[in-house]
């Protein structure tokens, strides 16, 4: 089984910056696509970035697209989505996920990946 557990999320007023982990457990995960998903209050839970097996491969959502970027570090079997230029509407609870296939391409579909970590929150202030 593998395990996913984000962290770094907090408040922060806006145009600061924040950096989320994703620490996983168990083997191959330096195979595995990682995906990040948001969930707003009154909204559905939506892409925000994606990264292929060694993180050379990436996909980002418009709204984050030139503010937000993320990369792994297979070797401590982590992930991180670094967040500058923060906007009060990128307040939501985040989610890393793990896709055990395919690991060559990057995913953006919530039905695509296998692991799901259980949200970190993120809250950006005006």
């Amino acid at each position: 089984q593998v395990q996913l557990v984000e962290s770094g999320g907090g408040l922060v007023q806006a145009g600061g910056s924040l950096r989320l982990s994703c620490a996983a457990s168990g083997r191959s995960f330096s195979s595995y696509a990682v995906g990040w998903f948001r969930q707003a209050p009154g909204k559905e839970r939506e892409f925000v970035a994606a990264m292929n097996w060694d993180g050379g491969g990436t996909s980002y959502a418009d709204p984050v697209k030139g503010r937000f970027t993320t990369s792994r570090d297979n070797a401590k079997n982590r992930a991180y989505l670094q967040m500058n230029s923060l906007k009060p509407e990128d307040t939501a609870v985040y989610y890393c996920a793990a896709r055990g296939s395919g690991g060559y391409f990057y995913y953006t579909g919530i039905s695509l990946y296998d692991y799901w970590g259980q949200g970190t929150q993120v809250t950006v202030s005006s």
